[in-house]
Parts: C-alpha cells; structure tokens; sequence
C-alpha cells in the first residue's frame, strides 16, 4: 500500500471516536460494537453504528450507515473525495458499498488478521485482493488503534 497519503489528526480523532463508542455498545443485545464514520476532508459528514439486530437487517452494517447518512446530509450519492472510517476493517460488503459511493479510501482499528472469521464471509479476499479489483485508486491504513477495541473482536462476541 502506497504511504504517500498520510492520517490527518481529524481522521485519528474520528478513529479514536468510533473506537470509544463502539466500546459503548459493546454488549448491547440491540447494536454491536460497531462504529464508522465518512469525513470529507476534516469534516465529519456522518457517523453510523451497527443495526443489524435492531433493524433485522444484515445489511445495515457500520459502514452502510454512515454512507447512507452521508450521501443524505449532502444530497447526492457520490461521495467521492471522502474517507470512510471504522473501528473494524471492513467486510467485502461494506468495501463494495464503499467503492460504489466513490468512496476510494478507508482508515480501520481492529484488523482481519486479530479478529473472529465470522465478521468476513469470504475470508480469502484480501484487502489487496479488493485493491486489484478496483477501478481506480484505492487505499487504506489499519490497523490502527487496534488496541483500544480488539477484546470486542477477537473472539466475535460483537
């Protein structure tokens, strides 16, 4: 991955935001432990937690919140320019979800490698897997942070 993009100190505050509310919800019977956010440059567009279990929905992942909540507050679909940001690296879903908004980069805490396999359903697809596959550019950095929410992760209790 290219290092030539460095972390702004608004998306480590972003990352550091998410991490401590996804450890708010943590245990929580009707959101896991899940939180991202879409910044557009310094600004926060939107947050977004887990709804999973609260909408009866499996798509209603983090990720998917916070991009639906950020095309609405800017009237317009394309969120390119953004960054997505997440307390846990993105399933392949939220990646194509990701990718579809315009989004072409992503800040993450825990990583694939430290948590449960349940969070990704196709467990072989790497990140540079997604990267080769991409039309355009595409970065991330993570993990990061990954020691404030991993004990949510590791064994997949959220």
């Amino acid at each position: 991955m290219p290092k030539d993009i460095a972390i702004t100190e608004a998306e480590d505050a972003a990352l550091a935001r998410c991490n401590a509310r996804a450890r708010e919800l943590a245990g929580d019977g009707a959101k896991a432990g899940i939180v991202a956010a879409v910044l557009r440059g310094d600004d926060v567009l939107a947050f977004g937690e887990n709804e999973v279990h609260l909408r009866h929905d499996p798509t209603r992942h983090a990720e998917i919140v916070a991009i639906s909540r950020a095309a609405e507050a800017q009237g317009a679909p394309d969120l390119s320019g953004c960054t997505l940001i997440t307390s846990l690296q993105p399933c392949e879903m939220c990646l194509s979800a990701m990718r579809f908004s315009g989004i072409d980069r992503v800040i993450f805490g825990a990583g694939k490698a430290a948590v449960a396999g349940k969070y990704f359903v196709f467990p072989d697809l790497s990140l540079q897997d997604f990267r080769a596959a991409a039309k355009g550019d595409f970065h991330w950095h993570g993990p990061l942070r990954q020691d404030e929410v991993i004990d949510l992760y590791a064994h997949g209790d959220e």
